[in-house]
């Protein structure tokens, strides 16, 4: 079905997957076949992922699953890497392209300068800190609220910092990691829309709603 359009422009196409990732000559591809694809069905389709792209740099090395019908082409250009795809016409190769595209480009970015998130904190009493645990890991600690001090263990390859009792900055060289362990900080207080109280993500703002009258 034909989808309906609302002005005479005609719609712009996303095009993503064919924008090239540039590369510094500190980083270094790799590719090597998995000895046990990975199938994930998709309908009617599957989607076999068998082979490993090692990407690594000078802030630590990323591995990602890659579909068999992407090729990345990196031996026309050593300044960037071109990302094509088998079949262009095929709908779950189509919409995946842009996808590996993106999560290849954030690989890069993250070996080469990293990523990084915030975390602040908002609340009367509200605070965070970093200890280290009798075996010597690091755990992000956080008094949000309750009488007890809630925390997660630092995962490896992440660093936190705490430049005010109020703020937690992350920085790692996997964005997706990065992100999954800022989440989970998040939930174990999210943002109420009463008074506001909780952990914000990077710019994350509410609406606050008014208060119940009895």
């Amino acid at each position: 079905m034909q989808r309906r359009l609302f002005h005479s422009s005609r719609q712009i196409l996303s095009h993503i997957g064919s924008s090239p990732v540039f590369v510094t000559p500190d980083v270094k591809l790799s590719s090597m076949e998995m000895l046990i694809p990975k199938v994930i069905p998709k309908g009617s389709e599957k989607i076999i992922l068998n082979s490993l792209l090692s990407i690594k740099g000078p802030k630590g090395e990323i591995n990602l699953q890659i579909p068999e019908f992407l090729k990345i082409d990196s031996t026309s250009n050593t300044s960037n890497i071109k990302i094509e795809i088998n079949n262009e016409k095929n709908k779950i190769q189509k919409s995946l392209w842009g996808t590996y595209r993106s999560l290849i480009n954030n690989a890069v970015i993250g070996v080469t300068d990293g990523h990084s998130s915030t975390l602040r904190f908002k609340g009367t009493g509200y605070r965070v800190m970093i200890e280290k645990d009798d075996k010597g890991i690091n755990w992000v600690k956080m008094k949000v609220g309750r009488c007890n001090v809630e925390g997660l263990p630092i995962p490896e390859n992440i660093i936190c910092e705490t430049p005010s009792q109020t703020l937690l900055v992350l920085s790692g060289p996997d964005k997706q990691k990065l992100n999954l362990f800022a989440a989970r900080l998040r939930n174990m207080r999210p943002p109420e829309p009463y008074k506001g109280k909780g952990i914000y993500f990077n710019d994350e703002t509410i609406k606050l709603k008014a208060k119940k009258v009895k």
